[in-house]
């Protein structure tokens, strides 16, 4: 993607979107946007469809139909390296990390999808502990320290759209609150980001806007500021 940041301008719009393993129908006419620069939220119980959100968007499921447009073109009929280099990175909850390559090499492997990626020196100053580790292989990496090098790796490539998958799983509270500083430094550069996240109370502070997904479609939609008045109502949808 190219040109100057416009705050409010849409990026992304996800328009009756249906996803399919074999004749399993997972995605039931799901429907959202996101504009440049916010922080939006999937949120939903386990088997609500939003990991699945994130593959439909990026074309990694076997069938999907409907329209996702990403920075105004269509992307539904595209390969996913297609898709990838419209500047969208996509961040698993499994990291996907190369064991067998230092945290250097996995940040360098992979190749460049946009302009304005992230130089190492920039990558080492939003995560110093990867500049620490960056000889190491990535099995010796701990969990959060490979989760910082999934998110690294991304905005090497120059993506502009992040697809964030439960980064927070699994993580002690202090890399949680670390991560939590690199979005809210992401959002500052201009960066735009879709988080599916268990950990409600570390999206909460950080997302412009919550999309609430029930049984694969969009049911609701609530702005950062009426979430403490919409509170009982969230807990009761995410069963906490």
């Amino acid at each position: 993607m190219t040109g100057a940041f416009e705050p409010h301008q849409e990026l992304l719009r996800v328009t009756d979107l249906h996803a399919f393993y074999g004749e399993s129908h997972i995605l039931h006419g799901v429907d959202f946007h996101v504009d440049r620069g916010e922080v939006v939220t999937l949120l939903g119980r386990n088997g609500s469809g939003r990991t699945t959100t994130l593959k439909a968007i990026l074309g990694l499921v076997p069938r999907r139909t409907g329209s996702v447009m990403m920075d105004g073109r269509e992307a539904v009929a595209m390969a996913p390296h297609r898709i990838a280099h419209l500047g969208i990175g996509y961040c698993p909850e499994e990291r996907g990390i190369f064991a067998s390559l230092s945290a250097e090499e996995n940040l360098t492997l992979l190749p460049k999808v946009g302009s304005g990626g992230m130089t190492l020196d920039e990558i080492y100053g939003m995560f110093p502990n990867l500049l620490e580790r960056r000889k190491s292989q990535g099995t010796r990496l701990s969990g959060g320290e490979q989760q910082m090098l999934a998110m690294a790796r991304i905005l090497r490539i120059g993506a502009r759209l992040l697809l964030l998958d439960e980064m927070t799983e699994g993580l002690a509270p202090v890399i949680v609150q670390t991560l939590g500083r690199v979005v809210r430094s992401l959002k500052e550069k201009g960066f735009t980001m879709i988080l599916v996240e268990q950990n409600f109370r570390f999206v909460a502070p950080l997302a412009d806007r919550h999309y609430l997904i029930e049984h694969g479609r969009i049911v609701d939609m609530i702005p950062k500021d009426e979430v403490g008045k919409r509170m009982d109502e969230l807990h009761g949808f995410l069963g906490v």
